[in-house]
């Protein structure tokens, strides 16, 4: 017994001699892992706090970017709404063009109408000439070579031909055909308030009467006014008030009017 004893203290003995060893190496291996696993945790953190300041940094850039866009959105709306009604508008009138091009050959046929009952009821002057013109209008509105807005073109410049006589004092040679007697007369037109003529010798003067169709005799003090309105009308004379009986009674229309 004596024997077994001192074999039990001698096994616990060595026993207690190399525990100590082997619970260090554990101490120290969790130690190790201990230290990776925070170093590894702070390297999460530290990646986590770089691409939340990567974030941060792309939120303030949008931010900056929505704001500039909405300062360019405010200054170019005022823009972006007229051609928002300039759009409108071309909608709308494309909508018409078609009505339009129906509407066009009657409305061109009517201005040449109107411009011919124009010429025969003014003054009596240039009478060949207008008439011509209205005829060259009236063989373009049968002329398929010609296009619409040609057509246009020459009625409109017809027109403004014509209105362009009204603001003239004009002055010419010219024939006059009066109850089949034809001779050679200086005409003054004062615009379409009068319609004159002197004969060369200066005897002769008369003005259109509208009302009757028909030349009404001057005497010598409206030959003189005449002859005077002559000079102007051709730059040999200052312009001046003229004392000559008009053309179309006061209370008469002219064709201005009349149309």
């Amino acid at each position: 017994m004596k024997r077994n004893r001192s074999t039990l203290i001698v096994g616990a003995a060595a026993l207690l001699l190399v525990t100590p060893p082997l619970l260090g190496q554990d101490l120290l291996q969790e130690a190790g892992e201990a230290q990776r696993a925070q170093a590894e945790l702070q390297a999460r953190i530290d990646a986590t706090d770089e691409q939340g300041r990567e974030m941060l940094a792309e939120l303030r850039r949008l931010e900056a970017e929505t704001r500039r866009l909405r300062a360019q959105g405010e200054a170019q709306a005022p823009r972006l709404e007229r051609w928002a009604e300039r759009l409108d508008e071309r909608e709308a009138a494309l909508e018409t063009l078609a009505e339009t091009r129906e509407r066009l050959p009657a409305l061109e046929s009517a201005l040449v109408s109107r411009l011919q009952a124009w010429v025969e009821r003014d003054l009596p002057f240039l009478v060949e000439e207008r008439l011509a013109r209205v005829a060259g209008l009236e063989q373009g509105l049968a002329d398929p070579g010609v296009s619409a807005a040609e057509r246009l073109d020459r009625i409109l410049a017809a027109w403004r031909v014509e209105l362009e006589y009204g603001r003239q004092l004009d002055a010419w040679r010219g024939t006059l055909d009066e109850g089949g007697k034809r001779r050679e007369v200086d005409f003054l037109r004062l615009g379409r308030v009068g319609l004159y003529y002197l004969t060369p010798d200066g005897r002769e003067a008369a003005v259109w009467r509208a009302d009757e169709a028909r030349w009404q005799p001057l005497d010598e003090a409206g030959r003189v006014e005449l002859r005077h309105g002559l000079r102007i009308a051709r730059d040999q004379r200052a312009p001046e008030l003229l004392t000559l009986p008009v053309s179309h009674p006061v209370t008469a229309a002219t064709p201005q009017e009349a149309s």
